[in-house]
């Protein structure tokens, strides 16, 4: 009785492909790397990859292919040169890059005769592996489900959110609006503790307890925003706008940049100027959904 092994070839080696790699290397599987700079994957081949001599050989040597590249030009000038060797491929591409260009790769990969499954990867190389961290995926879910096994080697968790190939990379980027909004608010905190004296340690208790509260603001205002209600009941757009006046000033009086709370404290004052001051502060979501309002 044989049996076939797992294989799957990993194009791109920068941190997050290289832990991939490794991830799959880690379960048992042949893999297949290429990589333009060839010497990242010198402690790769160590541990038991093959390096392909070139694109065209590792997109030949499986049918799941990951693709780990910067953005989807990355991907175009890697796989169009050796674009006659795509038919019959999955490409799982874990790229960043918007939703449109999904969709357009995604077009470009059937009529190639492979197909793609774009992929948001949620975690940083590190998360790489486990059996807690998460990716969205879009695209065929026959395609998805066939190789399941693999994905959850990257991450344990797998999140299939439809057949549009565009919607992993649409939550992908909800995630990134997210996440670099916030580290940069909390590096706007420590460049304002560090002007009056106080280092990042000295806030990190309070900042983490200001993180902490947020989950429960999102899901307050989750229910209302779905439900078009914006009263003031609760909060008013006028009482943030002098909330985000006095961050403003504070910024200025201690000479730290100002650039992120002027930016927060325009759209606070486009709300006021389009007559919202007695709604809630929510009713920004309507402003920012449309631009023109």
């Amino acid at each position: 009785m044989s049996s076939t092994k797992q294989s799957v070839t990993v194009i791109g080696l920068g941190p997050m492909g290289q832990a991939m790699v490794a991830a799959f290397l880690d379960r048992g599987y042949d893999v297949t790397v290429w990589n333009r700079t060839a010497s990242r994957a010198d402690a790769l081949v160590a541990r038991g990859a093959v390096l392909a001599p070139n694109v065209k050989e590792a997109l030949a040597s499986n049918e799941l292919v990951i693709l780990s590249l910067t953005d989807y030009d990355a991907m175009y000038a890697t796989l169009e040169p050796a674009s006659a060797a795509l038919a019959g491929r999955t490409l799982v591409n874990l790229s960043s890059d918007t939703p449109e260009k999904a969709r357009t790769a995604a077009r470009w990969a059937s009529e190639r005769g492979a197909v793609q499954l774009t992929g948001g990867v949620t975690v940083p190389p590190s998360g790489i592996g486990q059996a807690e961290s998460s990716t969205f995926y879009s695209g065929p879910r026959q395609v998805f489900e066939q190789h399941r096994p693999a994905l959850e080697v990257i991450t344990g968790r797998t999140d299939h959110r439809g057949e549009d190939p565009g919607l992993a990379a649409l939550m992908y980027q909800i995630g990134m609006v997210m996440f670099w909004t916030s580290m940069l608010s909390y590096w706007q905190a420590i460049a304002l503790a560090n002007a009056n004296g106080l280092t990042s340690a000295d806030i990190l208790p309070h900042a983490v307890e200001t993180a902490n509260s947020l989950p429960g603001f999102f899901s307050f205002y989750s229910e209302r925003i779905d439900a078009g209600l914006h009263m003031g009941d609760v909060d008013r757009l006028a009482m943030g706008m002098a909330s985000v006046e006095h961050v403003l000033h504070t910024n200025a009086d201690a000479g730290v940049d100002t650039a992120l709370p002027a930016a927060v404290a325009d759209l606070f004052r486009r709300g006021m100027d389009a007559d919202h001051a007695a709604d809630s502060f929510s009713t920004l979501v309507q402003l920012m959904t449309n631009t023109e309002a």
